[in-house]
């Protein structure tokens, strides 16, 4: 019989010990009876709430930080440990409870096809249920990160991506903070890894409303992307 593949969910997560828990209970339950073997991690970014304790009594492996680093540095902490304990692919989703478990799932399958490098789950494909300064504000950082980088995708700010074993050993980011979801569009570009997008529901509630960026942090985004762009233009 063939070995399983080995998956690994990363989940970064801040101050969120109301939905944590039930975002894990969720994803275990449609995990159950998948072909393949799976891990959910939750990278807890220094919170101050109950977040650990809550994502583990759901049944995830948690890893806590002392510091806080941001959504960039809590998703590279979950997929360098996925590399290092030699997963064959990992994805990562958000722990406020926006995303569906099924559209991870999906998401998961895609990449088991073999196809893509780099799979992002995109809100714009099907905007249904977004508001309008939501819709505006990701389609202008998906221009953006066209215009910077070249890169065209719809929803460049999605938190739900899965990695192939070779996105997971080759893709590094410098950025910390939200930019890092377009500078890892770009990192993926100069590694020449496929870069692929799939249609995902998005779960809006009071809740995870007042959780994320907005749009007034989209200024800050584009700010530090093209600090970053000039420097390495000039090789600093």
């Amino acid at each position: 019989m063939a070995k399983q593949p080995k998956v690994a969910i990363i989940i970064p997560a801040y101050n969120e010990e109301p939905s944590v828990g039930p975002v894990v209970t969720e994803l275990r339950k449609g995990l159950q009876g998948k072909p393949f073997d799976f891990e959910i991690v939750v990278v807890d970014d220094s919170s101050k709430d109950d977040t650990a304790n809550q994502a583990e009594e759901a049944g995830a492996y948690v890893i806590k930080h002392i510091l806080n680093t941001g959504s960039g540095g809590a998703t590279a902490t979950g997929l360098s440990y996925a590399q290092q304990k030699g997963f064959d692919l990992a994805a990562t989703m958000d722990a406020d409870g926006q995303h569906h478990s099924n559209d991870m799932i999906n998401g998961i399958e895609i990449m088991l096809s073999g196809d893509s490098d780099l799979l992002i789950g995109s809100r714009l494909i099907d905007a249904k249920g977004m508001s309008t300064v939501k819709l505006l504000g990701n389609r202008g950082l998906s221009l953006i990160t066209f215009l910077i980088f070249g890169i065209r995708v719809t929803d460049s700010q999605s938190g739900m991506r899965v990695f192939s074993k070779q996105a997971l050993d080759s893709l590094k980011w410098k950025t910390s903070g939200y930019e890092f979801c377009s500078e890892m569009l770009w990192r993926a570009k100069q590694q020449g890894l496929r870069i692929k997008e799939y249609s995902i529901r998005a779960i809006y509630t009071d809740y995870s409303k007042s959780k994320g960026q907005n749009n007034w942090n989209g200024v800050n985004i584009i700010k530090y992307l093209l600090q970053r762009r000039i420097m390495e233009l000039f090789g600093e």
